[in-house]
């Protein structure tokens, strides 16, 4: 195991009713300004539920931050909370509304552009920040990261603030979700600890078995999600494995990876593509360019998560990254680059890109532009 420091200070608050603790959690005299995306949380009854459990502060309201938030819509939220003096943040939604408060939080407190900040990577001067959870996936609700994009120069870069105060989780809020968005939340989760695992063997038993059970529990619950989505403890496991997955318990003394991500913010930014989904269209390419690297615990996954036990090596390591991208394809996810009409142009630029920007991703840096496109190739 490698050397590491851990901390978490975020308060999580799990179960049936819990939004109504809200009141109870943020400091008297506080002015909150409340983030949203679209209008979900008023037809599934979210929205009624924060308003009465806030009815003693004063709130102000911010409204449209859309999927793979974008600086130019913060820009406005920034400018919205700077002029009512707000002094306390509630992101209610999934992962990009939390994402995008956390700019927020930053930006409320610098006077230049915030994308300055997305720009530098980080700030450690914020607002005070909470979230309501009504979308599993990101983990955001339960550390300092976000991914910021930018609309005019089809940019996307991660970002890290502050963790959230406290986090309130009601799997009841999930019910209403879309297919879609369940299985790019799935597709999220289990690539995000993917990223965390599927690197070196013998770092650490208990971080490989932890990540392993998130794995068993994503590929056991997914299919009867898909018949039955309002399933409390379904959805509450759910909730569970996308919290767990990206809140740095699963990341204590191991190497980690990201090059899915990376390329997949590439994916998202020039294609428009939902994240979760470009992630379950990299990865498979991904185990395939690197299983020389990585097949010692490709092997190892493949045992311990999908019970792949027979055959050579190479053969194991094949049937794991079918057995990876069926898994995906079971969610209702295409996972061909060519099935949403992308082609060598978006895969052309994202080589410029990572080449220009000289990055070398990866647990032993191997990902560099040259090799994004390999492995985008294996996923024509």
């Amino acid at each position: 195991m490698n050397n590491f420091s851990f901390q978490n200070p975020t308060k999580l608050i799990m179960g049936r009713g819990t939004i109504a603790e809200l009141g109870k959690e943020i400091p008297a005299g506080k002015k909150v300004m409340i983030t949203f995306g679209g209008g979900s949380v008023k037809k599934n009854g979210v929205y009624d539920q924060v308003k009465a459990a806030l009815k003693d502060f004063r709130t102000v309201e911010f409204w449209g931050i859309e999927p793979n938030p974008a600086i130019e819509t913060l820009r406005k939220a920034i400018a919205l909370g700077k002029e009512e003096k707000v002094d306390f943040l509630l992101a209610v939604g999934g992962g990009s509304v939390i994402d995008g408060t956390k700019l927020i939080s930053a930006g409320l407190l610098y006077e230049g552009d915030a994308w300055d900040l997305v720009k530098k990577g980080s700030s450690a001067l914020t607002v005070p920040l909470a979230t309501v959870l009504t979308l599993p996936a990101t983990g955001s609700e339960m550390n300092n990261g976000a991914v910021i994009s930018c609309h005019e120069t089809k940019e996307k870069y991660p970002f890290y603030a502050n963790f959230p105060v406290f986090s309130i989780l009601d799997p009841q809020v999930t019910f209403t979700l879309p297919a879609h968005q369940i299985a790019c939340g799935i597709a999220d989760t289990f690539v995000h600890v993917i990223e965390q695992y599927l690197t070196k063997t013998g770092e650490s038993r208990l971080m490989d078995r932890w990540a392993e059970s998130i794995l068993q529990t994503l590929v056991e619950i997914a299919p009867k999600i898909r018949e039955n989505k309002e399933d409390y403890q379904l959805m509450a496991d759910f909730m569970m494995s996308a919290t767990m997955a990206l809140n740095g318990f699963i990341a204590m003394g191991v190497s980690q990876d990201w090059s899915t991500h990376m390329i997949g913010h590439e994916l998202t930014a020039l294609a428009g593509l939902t994240h979760g989904h470009t992630l379950a269209i990299v990865l498979p390419g991904t185990m395939q360019v690197l299983r020389k690297e990585k097949g010692d615990k490709i092997i190892q996954m493949g045992e311990r998560v999908f019970g792949v036990t027979e055959g050579t090596h190479d053969e194991r390591i094949d049937e794991t990254i079918r057995r990876t991208e069926a898994f995906f394809r079971s969610l209702g996810l295409t996972t061909r680059l060519g099935e949403e009409h992308i082609g060598m142009e978006i895969v052309d630029e994202i080589e410029r890109r990572f080449t220009e920007r000289d990055v070398h991703f990866g647990e032993d840096g191997l990902v560099d532009g040259k090799t994004a496109k390999e492995i985008l190739m294996k996923v024509l």
